[in-house]
């Protein structure tokens, strides 16, 4: 899983580098499946299934008020965007799983701010993977620092384990959940490895599927940050494995 998480967080890295005006989601797929595959690894996300629908691509490339899911197009990135890049490596059977949001060019203040905030809230769930605690410490750090700043927190889609499959129990939520929803509030043990990634909304916490029966879009149309690491469960709070 460090190899895996690795070569997520070099992949991130080196096609941050590619995002500017004018480059294309298509093109920045293409560079996440040359990279993983370079590495000797196998892009987790190609050929993924849900139901009876197959994901082609290396990546999840969302844009602006795509929150998460995004089908990788041929429109090219305009000045002032924003663009969330989601992948998974699987090295030996073992899986690492992470999504950092950049700016394309010269974006809003406002826009800015919500990327800072969402990112800050991860590491503030990440402080919070240790040994002993809950499993919804996490879903509070996030949810409180988001929603003190006036943002939409995503309900519909949450944070899961990871290991030897790309998703696992348990489902880490970003806010702390009803008892009628369903989710366990497990005890943290060393050693549990987690992909906790907020999904956080500018306006409204409310979701709809694109027409593309894939795309996760905010419902008001304004923009939605998204950053994601593969955790493991410490005494002192989560080690980062893709760093």
């Amino acid at each position: 899983m460090r190899e895996a998480s690795h070569i997520v967080a070099e992949c991130l890295n080196h096609v941050g580098g590619l995002v500017r005006p004018g480059v294309t989601p298509l093109d920045l797929n293409v560079a996440v499946d040359n990279f993983i595959t370079k590495q000797g690894a196998y892009p987790a996300f190609k050929g993924y299934k849900v139901g009876r629908h197959t994901f082609q691509y290396a990546a999840c490339v969302s844009v602006n008020s795509a929150v998460v899911h995004g089908i990788p197009s041929n429109e090219p990135l305009k000045n002032g965007d924003i663009i969330s890049i989601d992948c998974g490596a699987e090295k030996d059977g073992w899986f690492g799983d992470g999504a950092w949001t950049f700016a394309v060019g010269e974006i809003a203040p406002a826009t800015q701010k919500l990327m800072d905030v969402t990112r800050e809230s991860l590491m503030m769930g990440v402080a919070r993977a240790r040994v002993g605690g809950r499993l919804f410490d996490i879903s509070e750090a996030i949810q409180d620092y988001c929603e003190m700043h006036g943002y939409g927190v995503v309900r519909e889609l949450v944070g899961h384990g990871i290991g030897s499959h790309l998703h696992e129990d348990p489902q880490v939520p970003n806010y702390v959940p009803s008892p009628s929803e369903g989710f366990t509030n497990l005890e943290l043990q060393e050693g549990m490895t987690l992909a906790i990634e907020p999904m956080i909304n500018m306006g409204t916490a409310k979701v709809k599927t694109a027409k593309d029966k894939w795309t996760v879009i905010t419902t008001d149309g304004k923009p939605s940050a998204h950053f994601e690491h593969t955790v493991v469960v410490r005494k002192g709070g989560g080690e980062i494995l893709t760093k």
